[in-house]
């Protein structure tokens, strides 16, 4: 017995020593770690909320111009608020929200290229999108010349539907500049430079406001100088842009003259670009849903519920900035297919106008159509191969099928 007992394996001391040591380490480089990444965390937060926040407040700045344009003529009277509403709901749906959603192609073709320090293709990207998007505004134009009719066949009032046609005619020297403001601002956002966003925006919204007080109220243009106005402060802020865009030091290295690679392979832009706009078009389907602003009530209203919308188009469109920074335009484009008009407008029609609960069925339906869509982008996002984003991301911006140079 003792024989065994002497004969049992010892572990040397110094053995144990290195065991503790090496535990103790690993707990140290473990700790070590966590607190990387909580820096790295921290780091990565304070960015996103540097460049998040100026453009929220830009993205609010320039539609805020719309709500200003319609709560002027809103002191002109019941039908003139009522049809300048029914008119701004008409051009966000088939003019506004079609540019902003074709400059998230735009916003992936820059951001990819300045990741990858091509920073001579973001100005060529630039002019390619504005050529396209100036192109695009002129069937804008014409069905907005049309509008009083299209709203008379959808059975809407006759008295506001003129009213609305004429204020829509108006409005169509916005559509253009508005078209190069997207191109601008995707531009600039590319380089983290949203300053100059919130400064001109800002600019441009209190010339705005004063801009509709004379042209209503002091030259008598009624609710055609609310519309005219916006055109004006529209052009006033694409022009402040593009000074800074050109005689800035920050953007020496992306915007150079024009490039005659601006003119080429429109397709491979397109490919993105249409079902970006796409994907944003189908957010303001339930504008529709306000279509009948037949009292000043109803008109203010729709104005209120507008407002919310646009802005939150703006923002929400950051919502999807993951799918429009990987180039998903296309995938993202069905899922807010799905979510706004499988969604979103059956449960906004059915409540406001079948169970009869008013504006509260708007809300519901868009809340409902946001969160199905969110839910179902996270998903995706939270299974996507990094690695192999990344490398479509070098065949964009390097000449490859995806993107061309």
């Amino acid at each position: 017995m003792d024989h065994d007992q002497d004969s049992k394996p010892t572990v040397p001391q110094q053995s144990l020593q290195v065991v503790a040591s090496e535990e103790g380490n690993g707990s140290g480089l473990s700790s070590s770690k966590k607190l990387c990444e909580k820096a790295e965390v921290v780091t990565e937060l304070r960015k996103q909320l540097k460049l998040a926040g100026p453009l929220v407040f830009t993205g609010l700045l320039q539609f805020s111009m719309q709500m200003i344009s319609v709560i002027s003529v809103g002191h002109l009277g019941q039908v003139p608020l009522a049809s300048a509403s029914l008119a701004t709901s008409f051009a966000g749906s088939t003019g506004f929200s079609l540019m902003v959603g074709m400059g998230g192609a735009l916003e992936t073709f820059c951001g990819q290229a300045y990741g990858a320090e091509l920073y001579h293709m973001l100005g060529v990207y630039t002019q390619r999108a504005m050529i396209l998007f100036t192109l695009m505004s002129v069937p804008v134009s014409i069905l907005w010349a049309f509008t009083g009719k299209i709203l008379a066949i959808l059975k809407q009032d006759s008295q506001i539907s003129a009213g609305a046609g004429l204020y829509a005619r108006w409005m169509i020297p916005s559509i253009f500049p508005f078209a190069l403001l997207q191109c601008q601002v995707r531009f600039l956002q590319a380089q983290k430079n949203t300053i100059p966003l919130v400064t001109s925006s800002g600019v441009t919204t209190l010339f705005h406001a004063l801009g509709c007080w004379i042209l209503i109220f002091k030259f008598g243009l009624g609710n055609k100088g609310a519309a005219l106005s916006n055109g004006i402060s529209l052009w006033l802020n694409v022009l402040v842009l593009a000074l800074y865009i050109k005689f800035s030091p920050t953007c020496q290295k992306t915007w150079k003259s024009f490039s005659r690679e601006a003119i080429k392979n429109f397709y491979a832009f397109l490919r993105l670009a249409v079902p970006s706009a796409f994907m944003l078009c189908t957010r303001v389907s339930n504008e529709l849903g306000a279509g009948k602003p037949n009292a000043a009530s109803l008109a203010v209203r729709v104005v209120l519920f507008l407002g919310v919308v646009e802005v939150s188009i703006f923002r929400f469109g950051h919502n999807v900035g993951c799918a429009r920074g990987c180039g998903w335009q296309k995938t993202a484009a069905f899922i807010s297919l799905g979510a706004y008009y499988f969604v979103g407008l059956p449960t906004a029609i059915i409540l406001t106008f079948v169970i009869h609960v008013g504006g509260k069925g708007l809300w519901i339906g868009i809340i409902g159509a946001i969160a199905v869509q969110t839910t179902l982008l996270l998903l995706i996002t939270l299974r996507t191969n990094w690695e192999l984003e990344a490398t479509k991301a070098k065949e964009r911006v390097g000449g490859g099928s995806a993107l061309p140079s």
